[in-house]
């Protein structure tokens, strides 16, 4: 298919909509996000969390790997890796630079609500980074992802998570405006809590999920997880805030989860 056609809405895949399909089939987006994003705060810290957390190799499975940063450093750790994502230009690119590297990674085209590829407890570790899962459209379909994760790790198998709090546009006006004539849209149904619209890297009305705690807590635990450790973190310098036990589902521009599978 034409990378730039988008098929007709009943055509796109589960938690896919028209902008996430033209994010994912753009080549020139791939290309460029390394240099887009290589001073960006989150991505030092999250690789830095990462490390820390996720010490003794083992096998790991990176769900919406983007051009392969987590991946392709977890494969030159030792850990037999899996890299999935729905963007096929992304996964090229993280091919291009496993092979610059020497790293020894499987690639995997697959929709994170549907992971057929993948066997019952066949990975130790399991991330999803970036607000991947946000970027899914539709409760339901995040829900089916999180079930998804929890079936592919082992018993005991940890994941990393990450996503964005709802709270976060308290701390502005535009924020602020925007919460209020969300909360408008979301009573008059026209939109779903928490669903963020925005022009992201030239691509008009791309969505992204922003979560209450309250919220993230409990599909977590649907899904089949216990949560091990949250870890919430400064919306601007994307360390970890101070006193994180006070009112962190307020104060925190997001999160990164660390979860047990049960």
């Amino acid at each position: 298919m034409n990378a730039f056609r988008t098929p007709p809405a009943w055509q796109l895949p589960e938690g896919v909509d028209a902008p996430l399909w033209q994010y994912t089939h753009t080549p020139r987006l791939a290309a460029e996000e390394d240099a887009y994003f290589s001073d960006h705060p989150l991505f030092r810290e999250d690789a830095r969390l990462l490390d820390e957390h996720f010490t003794t190799p083992g096998r790991l499975v990176d769900l919406g790997c983007g051009a392969g940063r987590h991946a392709l450093r977890f494969a030159a750790r030792g850990f037999t890796v899996a890299a999935v994502d729905l963007s096929h230009p992304m996964l090229e690119i993280v091919g291009r630079k496993a092979a610059t590297e020497g790293s020894d990674l499987l690639r995997v085209e697959a929709n994170l609500c549907r992971l057929t590829c993948f066997p019952d407890g066949g990975f130790e570790y399991a991330l999803s980074m970036f607000s991947t899962l946000g970027m899914i459209r539709g409760a339901g379909a995040r829900g089916r992802a999180l079930a998804e994760f929890a079936r592919i790790l082992r018993p005991g198998g940890r994941l990393a998570l990450h996503a964005h709090n709802i709270w976060l546009n308290l701390r502005d006006r535009q924020g602020r405006t925007w919460l209020m004539q969300h909360a408008v849209r979301t009573l008059l149904r026209r939109d779903e809590l928490g669903e963020r619209r925005m022009n992201y890297r030239g691509i008009p009305g791309m969505r992204v999920h922003l979560y209450r705690w309250g919220e993230l807590r409990r599909s977590l635990h649907r899904a089949g997880f216990r949560i091990d450790e949250v870890i919430p973190l400064d919306e601007v310098t994307a360390e970890p805030i101070q006193r994180p036990g006070f009112l962190h589902g307020l104060r925190a521009g997001g999160w990164i989860v660390f979860a047990t599978r049960i």
